[in-house]
């Protein structure tokens, strides 16, 4: 099996970043993978600490939040945003939260709770776990999912950090409680990702226009993907070997 795509999330629901390779390191998420948060006006979170996702802005509430794209420069400390509808929007996170918020504000119904600040975490990111995960996903899988659907979809519906080229459909839920080794890092698989109504947007237009969670149902379950915890240190890349341990 073969890894074929890589991808951070620098803030949380607010855009995906292509990458060639990266360096996991053990106990930790992705670098910058949902390094930061956009917390709403209803958010119980402070600084600095990890909170679940009802307190922050969201795909699954916001579906044109699906279609930003980001790019972080690590020297600058700035965040690069593209949308559809939006103009292109570079920035620092920790110092121009304001401009920030009144790029996205048009972006998010106002009928739910709105974008207030920005929230850091560095290393343990705001990931959907409890814990610091790294998110796979099978392409094979994906390709049962269009099957069923009926119609080609975008796996970056999926917001997932690996993808690797898997033997059959669903095969990695098989893996729970087992290791990977993925370049020179290896993973320890954790539990299947439950997945929301974000995956019903499309992520070119942020509109949602199909229905991913009836499909999974019909499978008799919501899932798509694994969380996995990153527990030896290495690089990875795209078209390393993934192999179970």
């Amino acid at each position: 099996m073969k890894v074929t795509a890589l991808y951070r999330h620098p803030i949380k629901s607010h855009g995906r970043e292509s990458l060639d390779r990266i360096t996991l390191h053990e106990g930790q998420c992705m670098p910058f993978d949902r390094h930061w948060a956009v917390a709403h006006e209803e958010a119980k979170v402070e600084d600095a600490e990890w909170a679940t996702c009802f307190n922050f802005s969201r795909g699954s509430k916001a579906p044109k939040l699906m279609a930003i794209n980001a790019e972080l420069d690590e020297n600058a400390g700035t965040v690069t945003l593209t949308h559809p509808e939006r103009p292109d929007l570079i920035f620092d996170p920790d110092k121009d939260a304001d401009t920030f918020l009144k790029w996205v504000m048009p972006l998010v119904p106002k009928n739910r709770a709105l974008p207030a600040r920005i929230l850091r975490l560095a290393k343990r990111g705001f990931t959907d776990t409890e814990f610091p995960s790294v998110s796979l996903c099978n392409s094979a899988s994906h390709t049962a999912v269009e099957a069923l659907a009926g119609t080609p979809m975008s796996h970056l519906r999926w917001r997932a950090n690996i993808w690797f080229e898997g033997e059959t459909p669903w095969e990695e839920f098989d893996w729970i409680r087992r290791d990977v080794r993925i370049g020179h890092a290896i993973l320890h698989v954790e539990e299947p990702i439950v997945r929301c109504l974000a995956t019903s947007a499309n992520p070119e237009t942020g509109e949602r226009d199909f229905d991913t969670l009836r499909t999974l149902n019909t499978l008799g379950h919501q899932n798509f993907g694994i969380y996995t915890r990153v527990i030896k240190t290495g690089e990875i890349a795209v078209g390393d070997t993934l192999e179970l341990i």
